[in-house]
């Protein structure tokens, strides 16, 4: 409450301590600078890692095409697609398919019906959100000449891409490590992708482009990757901070510094705010933490240890974080020779095997949702079906109760709200639009659907802000 100047006061211009409070507002200052919060800029909800020898323009393309076959295949029918996921609802579902098409909206049957239907559409429609063209492990050692011949050869892929509209909305490379075993051969690849990009698109860079470094030991990497950045673009007459890359945090000095420190704030003020993303590595991670390959997986304790680490470090910097892959491929043993088919045992094994891998990555992805992380990574075109089922199933769950909380406190302009048990205040108002935010952008839920839920309009939608959007409705 305000007071007027009628209430004494002990403190005057005398006493004040300006000098305290400079520092303060200068601190301030500084902290809204250095965390700005939620990025307005779109997140993909994973990557997908392709070798950079089989790269083509039509590669996303086939990948969705790729993903169709296998669900029409393994998951024709929106019960099938449940149960093979394994998502809570899966269990009301009936027998019959059929008896989904009158089911009434939220039901088990309803979710079940759109879940299938969208992650259909989706794989029609935009199958890869983001595809990184890979020269570390996806790719290997190979002879000089061969790797020079490959990153030029993928850049012009990438470019007839761009020109086609065949181009994902967000696209990259990861090069080898810049250790001293690689670094040379890392530079040289990265000079020629890039030269040879630019060049073939008249000058410029596709929207959403991306280098992604690995295998980070000490920091000085980053610190010569915003060098080796920098010196591309003044040699190719880029505009400044035009060319952006992530971090892989996939080993264990990406987390803890020699002396202790926590390693990502570090590794991002030598960034330059170059760095977009964090990727978690499991395998790497999880093998140099001693872990034997039996047991190293995503939802494994140290890699949630390490997830931590990271979301806490990085929390309102702008910085995206993605989590790793699982490596369990939804690939059946048996396939069919040239104009034979198989039989019903060896389809029902395939099936049997596909299902297994989908309900496990569903497990990780729903994992690694629940804890904050929106990003994965897919290296299949077979996986794809599980990653936007499972996307898709967490969102649409649990749009009626957060449709219903943000509209509730809205309503009471930001004021503490109880709906139901449930207690909201102020710091739960992003959190339900960014729930939302990122149901519109995977494609769960359309914007039309979000304002009818919420009662926020387009331009409210558009404003990514819980801020902007209670400061529009009290002006």
């Amino acid at each position: 409450m305000l007071h007027n100047g009628a209430v004494k006061t002990s403190l005057t211009s005398e006493n004040l301590p300006h000098a305290t409070l400079a520092r303060l507002a200068q601190a301030n200052r500084d902290f809204v600078q250095a965390f700005p919060g939620e990025p307005s800029r779109r997140q993909p909800v994973h990557t997908v890692y392709g070798g950079a020898h089989l790269f083509k323009a039509r590669t996303c393309q086939r990948s969705g095409e790729v993903a169709l076959d296998v669900m029409r295949t393994y998951a024709p029918d929106p019960v099938t697609f449940a149960r093979a996921l394994g998502l809570s609802f899966a269990s009301a579902l009936p027998d019959d398919p059929a008896a989904l098409a009158n089911a009434p909206a939220g039901s088990p049957g309803y979710l079940a019906r759109l879940v299938h239907e969208r992650v259909l559409e989706k794989l029609a429609r935009e199958p890869v959100e983001d595809f990184r063209i890979d020269f570390e492990d996806g790719y290997g050692n190979r002879p000089d000449a061969e790797e020079d011949g490959h990153a030029v050869a993928a850049a012009e892929q990438v470019a007839e891409a761009v020109a086609s509209g065949t181009a994902p909305p967000f696209i990259g490379i990861r090069i080898k490590p810049l250790n001293e075993e690689l670094r040379a051969r890392s530079v040289r690849t990265l000079d020629l992708f890039v030269t040879t990009l630019v060049t073939r698109l008249g000058g410029r860079l596709p929207e959403g482009f991306v280098v992604t470094l690995p295998k980070i030991t000490v920091p000085e990497q980053v610190e010569a990757l915003v060098s080796l950045l920098e010196a591309l673009e003044a040699a190719l007459v880029l505009p400044p901070k035009s060319l952006l890359f992530e971090v892989m945090v996939e080993t264990t000095q990406s987390i803890f510094l020699p002396d202790g420190r926590v390693a990502l704030p570090h590794l991002m003020a030598l960034a330059k705010e170059r760095c977009t993303g964090a990727h978690f590595g499991t395998y790497d991670y999880t093998a140099g933490c001693s872990i034997t390959a039996a047991h190293q997986h995503m939802a494994h304790p140290v890699c949630d240890f390490a997830k931590h680490v990271m979301k806490v470090s990085l929390a309102g910097t702008g910085v995206l974080l993605s989590d790793g892959a699982t490596n369990v491929m939804p690939i059946g043993p048996h396939r069919a020779a040239e104009g034979a088919t198989l039989g019903a045992a060896e389809l029902a094994e395939n099936r049997a095997v596909v299902h297994r891998a989908w309900r496990l990555a569903h497990d990780h992805i729903r994992h690694s949702l629940v804890t904050g992380f929106y990003q994965g990574w897919d290296l299949h075109p077979a996986q794809l079906p599980a990653r936007y089922g499972a996307v898709y199933a967490f969102f649409l769950e649990g749009l009626e109760a957060a449709g219903a909380r943000l509209k509730a406190f809205l309503d009471k302009a930001a004021q503490a709200t109880l709906l139901g048990d449930v207690f909201d205040d102020a710091a739960t108002g992003q959190g339900l639009l960014n729930y939302f935010l990122r149901a519109i952008a995977c494609g769960a839920l359309t914007e039309a659907e979000a304002e009818q839920m919420t009662g926020l309009g387009s331009a409210d939608f558009a404003t990514r802000s819980f801020v902007k959007i209670l400061a529009a409705r009290k002006g």
